[in-house]
């Protein structure tokens, strides 16, 4: 029954995204509550947002935005490779960024997700996931990112680093040590991209990641794009290779793109004062 016509109050999800300021959902509709052994999942329906992902309280992921962070994670890395291959996935369980690099012409796409009850939950819940899992190029390791990189012994023409916030399983994929890992990961040409949080409000860790990223990579670039629900609304990224620099020829770009084209590449790269001042 609608909580409105039941009289009854709506459910009310909250993200602090600082200590004195936040986001919050109305729930109109429930869909999953429960923990895995990492973390607490809550999925529910939103009359703005649609289906919402919480994980330990923290918005994940929305039906309605998804697509502007999915989108400015892979491409710009994907575009500006020749002939991405073989895409390494690290983080990313609710299936998005899988979602996007099965628009390019890969031979595979591996997704290692340290959380198998996360993709599950997805894979019921959000109607883009299922789909990618069925491709025969995608490949799930239900694992720990870090730990595959130190043991698979593979290489990646791109790899992709969808982590959550440094806290938790997560801390460990926002240090110098695990970037040094995706760097003996990648082929000759490769490239990595990663989330690297809000532009408002982390502006001290875009500093220290761009210190040691500049001495690990010839290119080292951090560029930014909208994330409504995410803390500020704007985004930050890192764009990483040894030979490719972010601004170049880009291949064709896929269809069905709701946000990312050639020309929102090359001003993602152009940054705000507030936070090229910090980098420099």
């Amino acid at each position: 029954m609608d909580s409105r016509r039941s009289g009854r109050r709506p459910a009310e999800y909250r993200e602090e995204q600082t200590p004195s300021s936040g986001i919050y959902f109305k729930s109109r509709r429930p869909l999953f509550r429960g923990r895995s052994r990492f973390q607490r999942i809550d999925v529910f329906e939103n009359d703005a947002f649609g289906r919402v992902l919480f994980l330990d309280g923290l918005v994940q992921t929305t039906e309605k935005d998804e697509f502007f962070y999915h989108e400015m994670l892979v491409h710009p890395a994907l575009l500006r490779h020749p002939r991405p291959r073989r895409v390494l996935i690290i983080g990313g369980g609710d299936g998005g960024a899988l979602r996007e690099v099965l628009r390019h012409p890969v031979e595979r796409a591996t997704l290692v997700e340290i959380d198998g009850r996360v993709i599950d939950v997805c894979k019921a819940h959000f109607g883009w996931l299922r789909p990618a899992l069925r491709d025969g190029r995608a490949e799930i390791v239900v694992g720990d990112g870090n730990a595959f990189l130190e043991t698979s012994g593979e290489l990646f023409d791109v790899i992709l680093v969808d982590s959550s916030d440094p806290v938790g399983p997560s801390t460990v994929l926002h240090q110098r040590a695990f970037y040094a890992k995706v760097k003996r990961a990648l082929r000759p040409g490769g490239i990595a991209a990663a989330q690297a949080g809000a532009l408002l409000f982390h502006l001290d860790s875009h500093r220290r990641k761009n210190a040691f990223l500049k001495d690990l990579f010839r290119h080292a670039r951090f560029y930014t794009g909208p994330a409504p629900t995410y803390p500020g609304g704007a985004w930050c990224y890192v764009f990483c290779s040894d030979r490719v620099p972010p601004l170049g020829r880009l291949r064709k770009t896929p269809p069905g793109l709701r946000y990312y084209n050639p020309q929102i590449h090359r001003a993602a790269f152009a940054l705000p004062n507030l936070l090229a001042e910090k980098l420099s």
